[in-house]
């Protein structure tokens, strides 16, 4: 199993150097986060003790589970699910550093409060529904910019950039299109120089399409199929609000 994970991770690792280097970027510019929903924390442990720091879940149940026996290994963690708002008063407990889905202005009113009850301050993405599908989250992409603006006002919320999970096909042009509107948006909100926003992050990119998101200027691209072996789920599953 460790030898495997071993291999897929280099497999990727190299992945995303061809990538960069076609297209003319630095390695160094994008990061691999590895998506960890289902994988049990001895098989991340393996992929951590390689040098990887970046981890994320998609369900604060997994987030609670794993925290003691991960917490001894360096690393970040990052939340990439649909948060739900009485989920957050958990969430803060495992020391998430940037929530990744933030897609709206309440439940960005709720985690400012609770931030503010505890005396702390978290990163975030905005996350942009750039594929039109009704079942993925996001902010709708004419409204992105708008809910930059209002979850600016927050102090407790750093806006570090934009997320999005795209369109799930073999055709990579209607990919490259769900990648291409996100770096739109990033423009439009940099051309705003709004106080307390950077840009700096474009989460977008898995398994199967990470080379044509780098292409597209992502910085961070999230990889769990490729690294830790097929999930007893589809992927559906855990973008399902009511799970």
């Amino acid at each position: 199993m460790s030898e495997e994970i071993r291999n897929n991770l280099h497999n990727i690792l190299t992945r995303i150097e061809n990538a960069c280097i076609s297209n003319g970027r630095q390695s160094g510019e994008v990061k691999l986060l590895l998506a960890t929903k289902t994988v049990d924390a001895e098989r991340i442990a393996v992929a951590l003790q390689t040098g990887q720091t970046l981890i994320a879940e998609n369900k604060v149940q997994e987030l609670k589970e794993k925290y003691e026996a991960l917490k001894p290994i360096p690393h970040t963690n990052h939340f990439i699910g649909h948060l739900q708002s009485n989920k957050i008063k958990d969430l803060l407990k495992y020391e998430v550093a940037c929530v990744q889905s933030l897609d709206r202005l309440e439940l960005a009113e709720k985690l400012h409060q609770r931030l503010l009850f505890e005396k702390k301050t978290i990163e975030v993405l905005i996350q942009v529904n750039t594929s039109g599908e009704e079942s993925k989250f996001g902010v709708h992409p004419d409204n992105a910019l708008e809910l930059v603006r209002q979850v600016a006002k927050l102090e407790t919320l750093h806006i570090k950039g934009l997320m999005t999970i795209g369109l799930f096909s073999s055709e990579t042009e209607k990919v490259r299109q769900c990648f291409r509107l996100l770096k739109d948006i990033q423009q439009a909100v940099i051309a705003e120089n709004i106080p307390n926003v950077e840009m700096k992050e474009l989460s977008m990119g898995m398994s199967g399409d990470l080379e044509t998101a780098i292409a597209e200027g992502a910085t961070i691209v999230r990889v769990g199929t490729a690294i830790f072996g097929k999930r007893i789920y589809p992927d559906s599953y855990y973008w399902n609000e009511n799970q």
